[in-house]
């Protein structure tokens, strides 16, 4: 694994915004960067990565069959009481996923150590499955690449056909984000695309905008009924809505499916560990008032059960205690996880976001800072397999 340093393509902006990549440029600072790309072998995806995805996914549907069935567990994850039996009805009919992003420190020298599990949100699904590729194709055909350079990246093809197995008949379904939101609204815009190819008709509702029939069930702006949504919104927000008490009675087929709340949130870590401790991809962890998280020592990293890009993550070193971007997370209790610094290339710490798409390992997005803690700013850098 190696960073390696390039020039821009020619009109790369330009063709950005014709394609809808709207939000490359963040609060005026980079986000998509192509000024270096990570070069791989291909022994390093398929070992380094691509296994270590396959087996965290397999060990992570055998804690979610687990933790549906304890109540204990059910509180530690800190799933509201009221839609435990949600969570576990969805289990036991399979509702089925569409994706998952592990996110993992590794540096090719070492087995990649899992961070964390984003398996409910699709952060960086467009620049992983579509305009990272379109770059690995202009670069081959300029020449700056050679022939037979490839991409850890079937993501695009394979939520087509994932979406095809989960509506095998196509058909009508809803999909909702903060319409507000840019990011947002451009990436459901592109899973609305590869829902239409995969023969689906797609509605795009504001999530403020949907409403309550008599009979339970969620309408639309136009009173339509959502009979099946995809939502890019979290189950732990939505679990803590007035509207989770019709969760149920909606008859609603959501994706992500009710049963993702298990793994949405960083209490699945000590879980994970607890039942497969010494694992080579994962780290130590522990809920923050289990006795055992002292064995972390005086060097850890403490983490809120819910939060997003890097907010309230604290990282503390010999008890010395990092700036923490302070957004308010924390209030559902916090877990620790032993301090796994990532490796710095050219004075960047890059986290791999390894997809999958059904039970299927799909492809890596690489997000990197300057910091330590990947936030909402970070970069995302293009990758290519080579040799």
């Amino acid at each position: 694994m190696k960073r390696i340093k390039t020039d821009e393509r020619p009109g790369w902006d330009e063709k950005a915004e014709q394609l809808g990549f709207t939000w490359r440029h963040l609060d005026g600072a980079r986000y998509w960067d192509e000024r270096a790309y990570y070069q791989f072998s291909l022994a390093e995806i398929e070992a380094g990565l691509e296994a270590p995805a396959r087996e965290l996914h397999a060990m992570c549907l055998d804690l979610v069959a687990e933790a549906v069935k304890s109540e204990e567990l059910m509180a530690k994850l800190a799933i509201p009481e009221a839609s435990r039996d949600d969570v576990a009805e969805s289990w036991a009919r399979r509702d089925p996923t569409l994706y998952g992003r592990f996110d993992f420190a590794y540096d090719g020298t070492g087995p990649a150590k899992l961070y964390e599990y984003n398996a409910d949100t699709p952060t960086s699904i467009y620049e992983s499955g579509a305009f990272q590729w379109i770059w690995l194709e202009d670069m081959i055909a300029a020449g700056r690449l050679p022939a037979d350079a490839d991409q850890f990246n079937s993501l695009h093809e394979k939520l087509e056909a994932r979406f095809r197995a989960i509506f095998p008949g196509g058909g009508f379904v809803h999909f909702s984000s903060d319409a507000d939101s840019v990011e947002d609204r451009q990436t459901v815009k592109y899973l609305e695309d590869i829902a239409g190819q995969a023969g689906i008709e797609p509605k795009f509702v504001p999530v403020g905008e949907i409403g309550l029939a008599a009979d339970g069930r969620f309408v639309d702006q136009d009173g339509y009924v959502i009979q099946a949504l995809f939502k890019l919104y979290p189950w732990e927000e939505m679990l803590r809505e007035e509207y989770a008490a019709n969760v149920k009675a909606s008859k609603t087929r959501f994706i992500e499916p009710a049963w993702k709340a298990v793994l949405s949130n960083k209490g699945m870590l000590p879980l994970l560990w607890a039942r497969n401790e010494g694992h080579p991809n994962l780290l130590a962890a522990y809920f923050e008032d289990d006795p055992k998280a002292a064995e972390l020592g005086s060097s850890y990293v403490r983490k809120p059960l819910f939060s997003r890009e890097g907010a309230n993550i604290e990282l503390v070193k010999q008890g010395r205690r990092a700036r923490v971007l302070d957004l308010g997370y924390g209030e559902e209790g916090h877990v620790r996880q032993a301090l796994h610094e990532a490796t710095a290339f050219d004075g960047a710490y890059p986290v791999v976001g390894a997809w999958i798409v059904g039970d299927e390992p799909a492809g890596i997005g690489i997000r990197e800072d300057r910091s330590r803690v990947t936030k909402n700013l970070s970069r995302f850098i293009p990758h290519a397999i080579v040799g």
